[in-house]
Parts: structure tokens; sequence; C-alpha cells
């Protein structure tokens, strides 16, 4: 039987695995941390419980499918819940915005900012509608290591105004400044910058609209276990504490992996979640053309400064989700993306999955994962001293607006900075979401999922096309499967 080796046990290399086999290979899964997830990890202390990396499910289709390629259901494996409230903002002025699946109760939540962004917000989804249906029904699960490919979809991407920023999409529907942030955040849910990412991004607020906003009972760790439990009924080998050193290859061809070891592991095809640009910066012997000049101008995402805490009361006021917006916006955006700086003050996403999930905190006590968007690696930051400080100061900021109390309360606190991505998930600069979601590094412009430097070489995850983001990591393992050909074909 044909043997396919996957490197990464994110979410990406987790449906590529499946996929996979069920194109008939012997599957290996390798995977760097002690449990599969890759970001996705799962901490614990003192009886509370901590989702480390994506806490948002969109689009739960993608999953459902995964079990369906092998007869079973996804409800059989874990319990998916739909919010009602998706997202609660938070605004310095005081106001908050509810923003969520009751239509006319998020209308009125814009009227109360502004009357005539009600129909602006209508039109703003009818444009996210239209961007939806080419650029995820159509592109996102379509291989584009062809450039054929991508000059075909120009003529729909200048119909799309591709060419402009989600900031400038959102301002051509909203008046507001508080609803123009509100409505031009998701870039940020997959590293990118508002004001320089592609407008294709628009796409999320219709994605949002026709599937809603989900989580797991037990978090996004029981999804890991649910998607674990699968591989291992259908027969995938699956190696956590162990890390590939590098990629094999004999004749311009991948024929399998060296680990860290130095055990060397032979396959047919190699398909790697890694990230990619690390991949193609440390782990293959030499580098294409194309490679060499997507390596050399790319622009990274963002860090992400992630603190848990544990509280011995519950804030009932706080949702399952809530953005909390600084007094700074394109400034503050500015100074991670492109000064690279560390500055005093900031916004952050706010995850209470004890709002739905009470077993993830001992009785009458909430857990909470706070995160702050920050520079990667490529600023000059000394986490090791900042990151404590950084913590005090979030602290307080919610404890004197949204959390009073939150401070005493404390009992547990702990805290990952783009230091920490960089040594346990080997993600370049430490960034949260791999190489940013620009014009110029999407689609053909991406790293490609059939490598452009070895054949037999597959690549998935956030650094490859279509992106970031569940839906973009499951659907890169989507084109993955387009692309690899049965076993023993």
């Amino acid at each position: 039987m044909s043997q396919a080796l996957v490197i990464g046990g994110g979410f990406g290399g987790m449906a590529a695995a499946l996929r996979a086999r069920k194109k008939g290979y012997d599957v290996t899964l390798i995977e760097r941390c002690e449990h599969l997830g890759g970001r996705a990890q799962v901490f614990t202390d003192q009886g509370f419980r901590f989702d480390a990396g994506p806490t948002v499910i969109t689009a739960p289709f993608l999953f459902e499918e995964l079990f369906a390629l092998f007869d079973k259901r996804l409800e059989d494996y874990v319990e998916m819940v739909a919010l009602d409230i998706w997202y609660q903002f938070y605004f310095q002025d005081g106001r908050t915005f509810d923003y969520g699946t009751d239509m006319s109760a998020t209308l009125a939540s814009i009227r109360g900012f502004n009357e005539r962004d009600v129909e602006g917000y209508q039109r703003l989804l009818k444009t996210s509608k239209e961007i939806f249906e080419i650029g995820f029904e159509q592109l996102a699960d379509r291989p584009f290591h062809q450039f054929s490919t991508m000059a075909a979809q120009i003529p729909a991407l200048l119909r799309l105004k591709s060419y402009r920023s989600v900031w400038q999409m959102v301002c051509a529907h909203i008046e507001d400044d508080s609803l123009r942030q509100a409505f031009s955040i998701p870039p940020l849910l997959v590293g990118g910058n508002p004001f320089r990412t592609t407008s294709i991004y628009g796409l999320i607020p219709w994605l949002e609209r026709k599937w809603g906003v989900h989580f797991p009972m037990g978090g996004t760790g029981a999804l890991v276990a649910a998607l674990e439990k699968l591989m291992r009924d259908v027969g995938i080998t699956i190696e956590t504490g162990t890390t590939v050193k590098r990629i094999l290859s004999e004749h311009g061809r991948a024929n399998g992996v060296e680990l860290e070891s130095g055990e060397k592991l032979p396959a047919n095809v190699v398909i790697s979640n890694a990230d990619a640009a690390y991949l193609y910066t440390n782990m293959v012997d030499q580098v294409s053309t194309s490679a060499k000049l997507k390596l050399a101008g790319a622009r990274y995402s963002m860090g992400l400064f992630v603190l848990y805490v544990g509280t011995n009361r519950q804030f009932p006021e706080a949702e399952h989700h809530t953005i909390w917006m600084g007094q700074r916006y394109r400034e503050l955006l500015e100074d991670i993306f492109e000064h690279r700086v560390l500055a005093n003050d900031f916004s952050l996403y706010a995850h209470r999955p004890t709002a739905t999930d009470p077993s993830f905190a001992p009785p009458g006590c909430d857990s909470f994962y706070i995160l702050a968007p920050v520079p990667n690696l490529q600023g000059d930051v000394d986490w090791s001293r900042e990151g404590e400080k950084l913590g005090d100061a979030i602290i307080d900021a919610l404890d004197r607006t949204t959390l009073p109390g939150f401070r005493e309360s404390i009992v547990t606190r702990f805290h990952m900075t783009p230091a920490d991505f960089s040594e346990r998930y080997l993600s370049m600069h430490g960034t949260g979401f791999s190489i940013a979601p620009i014009f110029r590094q999407s689609a053909w412009f991406r790293f490609h999922n059939k490598s452009e430097v070895l054949e037999n070489l597959y690549l998935t995850g956030a650094g490859t096309h279509p992106g970031a983001g569940l839906p973009g990591v499951l659907s890169s393992a989507r084109v993955v499967d387009h692309l690899l050909p049965d076993a023993d074909a």
C-alpha cells in the first residue's frame, strides 16, 4: 500500500490525513507537540481548562464532511452548539454592540449607533454574499498552482473590486466609525490588517450569517479529540512528541522525512502542515525560484499575546465572545503591522467558554482566554520582560471597564507570546497566522498546495491557499484532496 506521511497535526494536517486515508493511502501523521491540534492545544491548571488556539467555529460542514467520508457523523463524536450572540463589541465610550444570529436584534443594535447604517449593513451583506459566492464557493478549494487558473479569475476579481481593502469595502456601506471598526475586524481573525487585506476576505460576514458561529462542547480540544478518534478508527497511525527535521528527496521528488532523532521514514507522498515559510526556509535542501521570491517578499501576519485566566467567581455579564476595542484603531494596527512596536494601548478578543460550557472551570468559577494582536518577532520586543507587564495592563483595563472585580478574583494566570509560537509551533517569526492575507499573497501568489519545490510534496495550513482560519485550513486540505492521486494510481 502506498505510504503517505503527514507532517503536523493541526486541523489542516488532520483533515489532509483523513482525505489521504480515504484515497487508499497507509497514513502516518507526525506531530511535534505531545498532543494533536497544532495551535489548538489544551491547557489545564487548578481545575480550569483553556483552549490554547482557535475558538471561533464557522462553516461546521467542513468538519461534518470529514466524518461523512467514512460514513460517520460528527454529532456522534462531539456536540456542536450554535451561539445566539456571536460577538459583543465594547467601545471606550461605554457603548456595546451585540452581533449575532437574530437579524432583527442585530439591526436594532445597529440602529442605536446610526439609523442609516441599518440599510448600509444590508448592502454590506449583499456585497459580502457576492464575494462569498466566488471567493469561497468557487475558489476556496480550487488548486492555484498554475497561473492560468489565476488569470481566468481576474475578470471576476476585478468585478468584485478585490483591489480594495476590507476597510474600504466596509466604509462604502457603513458611516458610523465604531461600526466601521466592528465590521472590518474579520481580517484580524486570519492575521490581516483590515486596512491592507484584500476585500476578498470581506466574504466572512456572509459566511457567518449563512452558517452561524458555533462552539463544540468541551471546547476546540473536544473537536481535536473527535478527529483523533476518527483517525484511529480508520487506521491512521499517529506519532506525537516527534519533530520532523527535513524532507528527504531524490531527483526532485519527496520520498520521506528525517526526524530530529536522525531516523528516516520513507513515503510515496509527503503532506506538510508545517508553517509554509518555515518549511521552505528550514526543511528542504533547495528552493525553487518562485518559492525564493515569495520568501524574499513575504509580509507576515501579526503575533499574538494570549492571556489565560481562571477566576474564583463568575462574570455573567460577559458574553461567550467579546471584542474589546481600544482608543486607537488604524494607528494601533499601523504600530503592530508596519512599525512592529509594542504600543501602550491594545484591543482585545476575550473568550469566556464557561458562558456556554461550565465544565471549563470549577463550580461558580470562570475560564478566560484573552488575546491581544501584537507585533511578530520581526519587531524588537523582549517578551521575557514585556509579557507579564502586558498581562497586568490587560487585567487592569478589563477590571476598570467590562469586568469590575476581575483582578481580585484571579486564581491562576499565564500567557503565551510570539516567542512561544516560534518555539512550540515552529511558526516563522512567531506569527499567529503565517503570511498575511494581502492580495499579492493570495491564490496563485500564496504558497501552493502542490509544492513548487518538490514533486510528491503537498502543503496545507494557514500559509497556503486559501489562507488562515479554520475554514481556510480545512479548505486547504480539500485542495490537496483534488491534487493527490489515488493510492497506487
